[in-house]
């Protein structure tokens, strides 16, 4: 007796019977640990084993330690270059043709990898590899990010044994929200005591390897590893800031040309290369007057911080390895998602929120701000000039499939390739190669099923032929890539790149119209092999080449699912993707629960609405504490009781705060409060009535409500508390109520009615 695929004997007793196990998953003998580190937002001139004078030196440990590949491409954005770096395929074969929070209605851009393109993660655990990610994810659509979601989606639905990060884009840097495994989660201990998440995700990545080592001392593991840095918020803690101030003062465009030396002289960029002209949309540095200089060399100070400071907590984990011994063991690969972001705008922004709601800050708010920016009370972005300079010596950024947007810094470090230590490569690697790489490395083979279900093709090839000591003079392998981001396009193909940019709006004020027919898009044509900084345009003098080179594009797009073109971002947001969550306008919530994200909360943006509560205030001390809010110091509102009397603080994105206050204190016993916002007709401003047991108690007008959304950092609504920093004053979050909260509910009314434009704003700045 017995089933399929036993191998003992099932007799009717033990004596007739022959025991067996089935085999489990062991690793290759000698297979390395793998660590592959995602850095965010970080341009190719940034570190300083690429160029940069911003302090780096654990990466730069690494850099030469290892080769770096000077020629490596990501995808221009975040979640697309992510699902390339773990899955192999194109990001459009994968669903990831945008980030999901803009998912269409095509299989290219539906925001969810297949699981017949299994990720690095799956295919390393189902060889014998613990798995392990710490920090970003940004690889689940936008409605399934809350305690009530499905997880399929989630890391430990895509082959990780264990989680510790966020979802989404991007995030407080000092008050995170944060997910363990399949929860959310507080941060450990409060900025107030020097938290901040990089150190914490540091932590968390040698929690989970010292786990690991103290039960087995030899399975390896995988660990991926994205802090958030270098995205937007630039929040570092302070002495890392201050240790930059004044290294900035001479500007973007100085900066930019000792960058431009410093790649040559290290060979990270071919002799001859040239440095691509400033566009003329970034102001010359020495055209800003002196408070404008200040605030912008302020915002850059901030970007080193947190870049040195990544660096530190990163170097930290490596540490730990070499301790254990295990470092040589390790195969590191690091990476950046995408070119430097420009998002930020040409002055910078001290809260993105701001600026998705169309009211970014003047130059004087900025001036009198300054020592704030880079701390919790900011969410800081530097303006496109320091995002030029960090691309050096490329064209354009994030967003953008010129080099600016898709070229990015890759050091890759193992001990038996120490015969190359230092050594740097120039021939053409892409994201979806480090999948192959590492499985050769590892010698694990490519399944053609996993976990029952057969597998596409990886696109990928590997590079591990470049790794060795004679890798400088082999033959470039990958020799075809197209690129598409928002309906720019490019196609690299054996040394030449055929480009063109479609704007998705007026960004620049170029005069190119995004509703244009993509047809009529120039295209421009880079021999890139000679001329890697595209500077000179040949289209007008190899027009058969470039017309092979487009029509290489178009086939490459219908083969990886890239059609349609749609630059509709606007579109996308108004029509998104079908969700199971039916909208309603009395929600009720519950203290003690995780916060409910803000896009999938109940709507009241724009919109009239009314904050509920039914409590008991207990004891003789006056009842304080949160009932119902939404956001942080950087946006939101807060209905609380302070000092025994009912609050409800509106904090316009930072800029301002209106607090209304009761007249009298809650008496002991039972009451039913409530927040009346009555937003008007014009949905720009509110009056507030705060009630209890059905008697007005105080009221206020609220100047100006945000058109788009409160807080663009994964702050959601909360009962019972908040995340923090706190929304109002007088109080630090999380703030409990001391009482009980019997019932909560926000009830909304009328039509909801967010702005559209900064809706667009909004998602574009937190790619």
């Amino acid at each position: 007796m017995g089933g399929p695929g036993l191998v003992g004997r099932v007799g009717r007793d033990w004596r007739a019977s022959t025991p067996w196990w089935p085999e489990q998953a062991a690793a290759p003998d000698g297979a390395p640990n793998v660590a592959l580190v995602v850095l965010d937002d970080v341009g190719f001139a940034q570190l300083g084993c690429f160029g940069g004078d911003i302090e780096t030196p654990a990466l730069d440990r690494v850099a030469a330690a290892g080769v770096r590949l000077a020629n490596f491409r990501a995808t221009a954005l975040c979640s697309p270059t992510r699902a390339c770096l773990l899955t192999g395929r194109n990001q459009h074969r994968s669903g990831m043709g945008r980030v999901a929070e803009l998912a269409a209605g095509f299989p290219g851009y539906w925001g969810r990898p297949p699981r017949t393109n299994g990720f690095l993660s799956e295919i390393l655990r189902a060889a014998g590899y613990a798995t392990y990610a710490v920090g970003k994810w940004h690889l689940t659509p936008e409605d399934e990010t809350h305690m009530g979601a499905r997880r399929d989606t989630w890391p430990l639905g895509r082959g990780f044994d264990r989680w510790y990060g966020f979802h989404g884009g991007e995030t407080h840097q000092f008050v995170p929200a944060l997910y363990c495994d399949n929860h959310s989660v507080r941060p450990p201990r409060p900025l107030e005591d020097g938290y901040h998440l990089t150190s914490d995700l540091a932590d968390r990545a040698i929690e989970f390897v010292g786990d690991l080592r103290a039960v087995d001392p030899a399975r390896p593991f995988f660990l991926y590893l994205a802090p958030g840095a270098c995205h937007s918020p630039h929040q570092a803690p302070a002495e890392w800031i201050e240790h930059y101030r004044g290294r900035f003062d001479a500007g973007w465009d100085a900066w930019r040309a000792g960058a431009h030396a410093r790649q040559l002289e290290l060979g990270v960029l071919p002799a001859g290369t040239r440095l691509s002209p400033r566009p003329p949309w970034v102001a010359a540095w020495d055209s800003l007057a002196v408070r404008q200089r200040a605030v912008a060399a302020r915002f850059m100070e901030c970007f080193a911080g947190f870049l040195s400071h990544a660096d530190a907590e990163i170097g930290r984990v490596l540490a730990f390895l070499e301790e254990l011994g295990e470092l040589e063991r390790t195969l590191v690969v690091v990476v950046s998602d995408n070119g430097a972001s420009a998002e930020g705008g040409a002055e910078g922004s001290i809260n993105d929120v701001r600026l998705t709601n169309l009211d970014p800050a003047g130059e004087e708010e900025m001036a009198r701000r300054i020592e704030e920016i880079g701390g919790p009370a900011t969410h800081n972005n530097y303006p496109w000039g320091w995002t030029m300079a960090g691309n050096t010596p490329f064209k354009r950024w994030k967003r953008e499939v010129h080099h600016g947007g898709v070229a990015t810094p890759c050091i890759v470090r193992w001990d038996p390739l120490a015969a190359a230590a230092g050594a740097v490569r120039h021939q053409f690697v892409h994201a979806i190669d480090v999948l192959p790489t590492v499985l050769e490395l590892a010698g694990v083979p490519l399944p053609t099923v996993l976990d029952h279900v057969p597998q596409t093709p990886i696109d990928g090839t590997s590079f591990a032929y470049l790794l060795g000591p004679d890798g400088a003079g082999a033959r470039e392998r990958h020799d075809t890539q197209y690129f598409e981001t928002f309906g720019s396009r490019a196609i690299y193909h054996r040394g030449w790149k055929a480009v063109t940019f479609h704007p998705i709006g007026p960004l620049y004020g170029d005069g190119l119209d995004p509703n244009a027919p993509f047809d009529d898009d120039v295209w421009e044509l880079y021999h890139v092999a000679a001329d890697l900084a595209e500077v000179d345009d040949l289209a007008a003098e190899e027009p058969d080449r470039l017309a092979r080179l487009v029509e290489l594009w178009w086939r490459e797009a219908e083969r990886n699912q890239v059609l349609p073109l749609d630059n509709r971002v606007l579109w996308s947001i108004v029509h998104p993707r079908p969700s199971r969550l039916v909208p309603r306008d009395v929600v009720r919530f519950f203290p003690g629960g995780a916060p409910v994200p803000e896009r999938v909360a109940v709507d009241v943006r724009r919109r009239s609405h009314r904050l509920h509560a039914v409590v008991e205030v207990v004891g003789g001390e006056p009842a304080e504490g949160v009932l119902l809010a939404l956001g942080s110091a950087l946006g939101g509102w807060s209905f609380h009781v302070l000092a025994g009397r009912l609050r409800y603080v509106y904090n316009l994105y930072g800029k301002e705060r209106t607090t209304v206050i009761a007249d009298r204190a809650l008496p002991p016993g039972r009451h039913e409060v409530w927040a009346d916002v009555a937003v008007d007709q014009a949905g720009e401003g509110a009056v507030v009535t705060l009630a209890c047991d059905g008697e007005p108690v105080g009221a206020g007008a609220v100047s100006r409500v945000a058109p788009a959304e409160s807080n663009g950092l994964g702050v959601g609504l909360t009962c019972g508390s908040e995340w923090g920093p706190a929304v109002g004053d007088g109080y630090r979050a999380p703030f409990p109520f001391s009482g009980r909260i019997l019932e909560a509910t926000v009830e909304a009314r009328g039509q909801a009615r967010p702005d559209p434009l900064a809706a667009l704003a909004a998602v574009l700045a937190e790619q």
